[in-house]
């Protein structure tokens, strides 16, 4: 089996075993979920590295393999994952193991941050009723850390990865030298004398319960070193520190787990179960669900204010706003006091209309005040506010004068300085009465009832007067009647007709429509947006289709854009702005200019799909994976250089693995952990000239180079031997290049051939051309230029040159 760059899904494990995809990766081994085929049940298998395996210390991690199957399997408990089988494929070790449904601890402390009491109990349990059965067959875990607590899909407990675990009677770290475990849960004796003991699975198992509550673990530091000195020296504070408020008698258990000395911890996780049992029978139901209170709450904004909670009412019934409207200033201090009708002698009056008789029994002047009971006090309106009894209006003056009293509650309170402190106005075919007031006495929109013809209002003593004659205000008497009340009734009803005319049309009415509430809608506050007193109220969180259903009834105009968002969710306002500003609930959006109400709304968080084909190293994913995973937007890319390893087949730089898997869509600011080859590693050439082609071939695979042999005759090198190399020693290399080497095949040899009797010639030439060297002997004359002798005899074997390249002599006589 192959590592995850090598793609094993797929493979079959001793004929029984079918990878599947691979689950995860760690710093040993990587665990592949598979099919048992022989048994039809889903099994996670734990292969070994690659370059552990081929590496100095390979016996040593198999024999963790082969404890971590062992340990698992004497331990019968819901809370242990089980080990089903272990074996070694090609040169790989591996393990069998039960297929957990689920997440791990860490998994869920990254997600949720803090956990209650309730949840984080709960797991502490389950954790120590599995170590329980452990420490029971004298078995210790040694790493107890989140990354080994699986949560399954139905939230229980299962402690993995047995990988460290010894028999207390062999309890002390590897003879590697190397400190296993994780740093930030080591306990002090682990650290300080190589010791494993039950109580240091505990401390491991009160630190990541300080961990749940707090956040974080109690001591943090970059340098290793650092945080195991902390454990050492220091004792772990109370939970209580970080987490205020937590019941005593949990912190109390905790600081019992992570004490110092192993002899103030409980004995085993089974007395420690006992004690946690004993704890959790005593909480409160408020104990049990408390969690760490958040310590960042959101900053207030200093310097806003918040606009009136409560839109204008831009358009009030006409009668309502008659009532008050249009009051002449006080009498003078001296003035007899008014008293005010009951409530029930102006029930049914509405302004504008003739004035009513009052529901209830009328008195005469002689008759005597109701009791004090039945007179209900009134609101000042106006520091000069005097109460008149108003005519009906005339048909044509009607519009008038309701445009005045709709000028008058807009535009600030007039007084007519040249009016007498009472006027009196006659009402057609009514006799016409005077009431003297006092400054700040009469009811906002409440005219003192008029009685009918010769009778009083209620509980005040008016004097009457003749049909057709007002009274006076000073005197009590009718006034004359006459020609001149009428003109000056005529006056009166003419100049308050010009004068409301001229305020609606060409002040109040223009100030309205341009100035006024005519000239802005509201902005109005979403259903779904708590405003809090003393800060801006923006329109930041609401829903958008529900708020742009709001804003269509009520007819403001708006654009929307979207926009990702990590924080606000999908369909939500991001942000909403008048004029580049925030806008703020009850803001005035101008209907004379063009709107500036801008809405973006949320997309919710981007999504990212790593690339299908980013280990593929001839695409061009493949080949600068952490920037086409930046291409696809992600943005947290971790990559995990302890993990990047050297590779005889992917070039420097090409990916060998990538959590998740390719093809996943996730969201753009998830962790994505890539590990790279470092490409071919780098080798120097050795020595292998004078070598013997064995040796030279051993020395080149040992460096994964690849030789080309080939042969040649050698006077001085011994047959068998390195005559030479293309590549000179010391020379820098890789991985898979390529070397030629020659070897020797010693000295080259010949036959000599019979050439006696052929002509001297002839026979040089032949001799000649086995790369000999011929030497004529004519002792008694070369008459017939025939061989007769040669030396060397025909059919020996003599080399073509000797240990100085020179070439054989071969002596030839002639006659």
């Amino acid at each position: 089996m192959s590592e995850a760059a090598n793609a094993p899904e797929g493979q079959l494990i001793e004929g029984r075993y079918r990878i599947v995809r691979r689950i995860a990766q760690g710093g040993m081994a990587t665990v592949y979920e598979a099919q048992d085929e022989r048994l039809g049940r889903m099994v996670a298998i734990k292969v070994m590295h690659t370059q552990l395996a081929q590496g100095p210390h390979r016996d040593q991690f198999i024999e963790r393999f082969r404890r971590e199957a062992r340990s698992a399997a004497r331990i019968a408990n819901p809370h242990i994952v089980q080990v089903y089988d272990t074996g070694e494929f090609n040169g790989l070790a591996y393990l069998v193991m039960e297929y957990v449904h689920g997440v791990n601890l860490r998994h869920e402390m990254n997600q949720q941050g803090t956990f209650t009491v309730r949840e984080t109990l709960r797991i502490v349990s389950e954790t120590l009723d599995g170590l329980s059965s452990a420490h029971q067959v004298n078995v210790v875990h040694r790493d107890i850390k989140p990354e080994n607590i699986m949560l399954n899909d139905r939230g229980r407990v299962q402690i993995t990865d047995f990988g460290l675990a010894k028999a207390t009677s062999q309890a002390t770290l590897s003879s590697t030298g190397m400190l296993l475990g994780t740093a930030a849960y080591l306990p002090p004796e682990t650290i300080e004398r190589n010791e494993a003991t039950p109580q240091g699975d505990l401390y491991a198992v009160g630190i990541m319960a300080w961990e749940m509550l707090a956040g974080e673990v109690p001591f943090i530091s970059d340098n290793p070193v650092t945080l195991v000195f902390k454990h050492v020296h220091e004792d772990v504070p109370s939970v209580a520190v970080p987490c205020p408020g937590i019941d005593p008698s949990v912190a109390r258990f905790i600081a019992h787990l992570t004490a110092r000395s192993i002899d103030a911890r409980p004995a085993d996780a089974t007395a420690a179960l006992s004690e946690l049992r004993e704890v959790m029978r005593g909480l409160s139901v408020q104990a049990w669900q408390y969690r760490k209170p958040d310590e960042h709450p959101d900053d207030e904004t200093e310097g806003e204010t918040t606009l009136p909670g409560s839109g204008r009412n831009l358009m009030p019934p006409i009668g309502a706003r008659l009532a008050g409207a249009g009051l002449p200033p006080a009498p003078p201090a001296d003035a007899a006091p008014a008293t005010v009708a009951d409530a029930s002698g102006v029930a049914g009056m509405t302004a504008g209309s003739p004035v009513a008789a009052p529901a209830g029994p009328q008195t005469s002047p002689t008759t005597p005040p109701a009791p004090p009971s039945s007179i209900q006090p009134t609101t000042a309106m106006s520091t000069a506010a005097t109460q008149v009894m108003r005519p009906a209006p005339e048909p044509a003056a009607t519009q008038a004068l309701d445009l005045l009293a709709f000028a008058d509650d807009a535009a600030p309170a007039r007084t007519t300085s040249s009016l007498p402190g009472t006027t009196s106005m006659p009402m057609a075919d009514q006799p016409t009465q005077t009431m003297p007031a006092t400054q700040g006495t009469t009811g906002v929109g409440r005219p003192p009832s008029t009685p009918a013809a010769g009778g009083g209002v209620e509980g005040t003593a008016l004097p009457t007067a003749s049909p057709g004659s007002p009274v006076s205000a000073t005197t009590g008497k009718a006034t004359p009647s006459g020609k001149s009340r009428k003109g000056r009734r005529a006056l009166i009803i003419a100049l308050v007709t010009v004068l409301v005319l001229a305020l609606a049309g060409g002040g109040g009415g223009a100030w309205w429509y341009y100035l006024g509430p005519g000239s802005y809608w509201e902005l109005p506050k979403p259903d779904d947006v708590t405003c809090e007193e003393g800060r801006a109220c923006t329109l930041e969180g609401a829903v958008w289709k529900s708020y742009e259903s709001t804003l269509k009834v009520t007819g403001i105009p708006y654009k929307t854009s979207t926009a990702y968002s990590d924080t606000v969710e999908k369909g939500r306002i991001i942000l909403a702005t008048l004029d580049r500003q925030d806008a703020e609930v009850n803001a005035h959006v101008s209907k004379r200019h063009t709107p500036t109400l801008r809405v973006v709304v949320s997309r919710g968080v981007k999504m990212a799909t790593i690339p299908k084909d980013i280990l593929d190293p001839n695409s061009a994913d493949g080949k600068a994976p952490l920037d086409a995973l930046k291409n696809a937007g992600f943005t947290n890319v971790k990559h995990d250089e302890s993990q990047d390893v050297y590779s005889e087949t992917l070039p420097e730089g090409a990916a060998l693995t990538i959590t998740p898997d390719p093809g996943t869509t996730l969201k753009h600011n998830a962790e994505i952990t890539v590990a790279l080859s470092k490409g071919p590693m780098p080798v120097t050439m050795p020595d292998i000239v004078g070598r013997t082609k064995d040796e030279a071939a051993q020395a080149m695979d040992d460096l994964k180079l690849k030789a080309n042999w080939s042969e040649e005759y050698s006077d001085t090198v011994e047959s068998g031997k390195v005559i030479s190399s293309s590549v000179a020693k010391d020379t820098q290399l890789h991985w898979g290049d390529s070397v030629d080497v020659v070897v020797s095949k010693g000295p080259e040899m010949v036959t000599v051939p019979d050439v006696r009797g052929k002509t001297y010639e002839e026979a040089s030439k032949t001799l000649q051309a086995l790369g000999l060297q011929v030497k004529k002997s004519a002792p008694l004359g070369d008459v017939t230029h025939t061989v007769r002798l040669q030396s060397p005899d025909p059919g020996q074997q003599v080399r073509v040159r000797d240990a100085n390249g020179n070439k054989t002599v071969i002596t030839l006589t002639v006659v």
